[in-house]
């Protein structure tokens, strides 16, 4: 039993530099997948991310909910279409998107956080960000696609996000934003978090997804790349490594470390305490993107 103990004072003790050095840092944590559709994985992943602000670090939480949109529209009998990647978004589903992402996904991680202990902040992405019509590409002439109401990012206005950290609640926001008439459009939750990272200036921006981090061999999870340089991305594009719906995911990094976020880590949430793992230990448990 003594052991044991003293097992756990030691993984605090191995913790300490990195709580000191993270203190008041914000974090900016994008989390969905597979762990969106777990209640004991959203639990668990809650419960550290409370850790985290009860030991001084700021995390928002930018999520998805693409598999609970689907079934929505499943039931409604509205077809889900994707293109390049990105969900064809007509009136009707526009309406499905806002309401599951705001009246589900974003109070079951509220509620987590409530249930941790912590205080959570709902916040609507439509009253942070500004966004234009954003149209995807055919692969082969290059010519515009109208996949509906699916913005691009234009602005930033963190003020309530920053409102939230100072009262020390943890904000929890949905990918939508607004334009400047007042249309809602849906955005890549990857997406927002890239651009509310850079527009917090924050310390770290984490990716909680369905896989280790990034793999030299995407059959293969034990080929994790465990850090990457940004300098080495245009090789890894070219090789194939880095492709398909990772490379928005990718360019959004790269171009957010290079405003300032000074590292980026991709994870497996469906691993218990990864984001703990990834943060508060020397070699961590998924891949780091760092400018350079």
């Amino acid at each position: 039993m003594m052991q044991k103990l003293i097992g756990k004072a030691d993984v605090l003790t191995e913790a300490l530099p990195y709580i000191q050095q993270f203190r008041d840092e914000i974090v900016v944590i994008k989390f969905g997948g597979s762990a969106m559709e777990d209640t004991v994985l959203i639990e668990k992943a809650m419960r550290d991310i409370v850790l985290m602000e009860a030991i001084g670090m700021k995390p928002v939480i930018v999520h998805g909910g693409g598999k609970a949109i689907t079934a929505r529209l499943k039931e409604l009998n509205i077809e889900t279409k994707f293109i390049n990647g990105l969900r064809v978004t007509d009136e009707k589903t526009i309406d499905v998107v806002d309401d599951v992402l705001h009246n589900y996904n974003n109070k079951l991680l509220v509620g987590g956080i409530i249930a941790a202990g912590g205080a959570g902040a709902s916040i609507s992405g439509k009253k942070l960000l500004r966004a234009k019509k954003l149209y995807s590409k055919d692969a082969e002439t290059g010519a515009p696609i109208d996949i509906g109401f699916v913005g691009e990012i234009i602005a930033a206005d963190v003020r309530a996000v920053k409102d939230a950290l100072n009262f020390r609640a943890i904000p929890v926001i949905t990918p939508l934003a607004q334009d400047f008439h007042g249309q809602v459009y849906n955005i890549n939750a990857d997406t927002a978090a890239c651009e509310l990272a850079k527009a917090l200036n924050a310390r770290k921006l984490v990716f909680l997804s369905d896989v280790p981090g990034i793999l030299e061999d995407p059959k293969d999870e034990n080929s994790l790349i465990s850090t990457i340089h940004t300098t080495e991305v245009p090789g890894l594009i070219e090789e194939g490594i880095l492709s398909g719906g990772m490379l928005p995911k990718i360019r959004g990094c790269v171009e957010a470390l290079e405003k300032g976020v000074s590292q980026v880590h991709m994870i497996d949430g469906r691993l218990p305490h990864s984001l703990l793992l990834e943060i508060f230990t020397a070699h961590g448990v998924g891949t780091q993107i760092l400018k350079g």
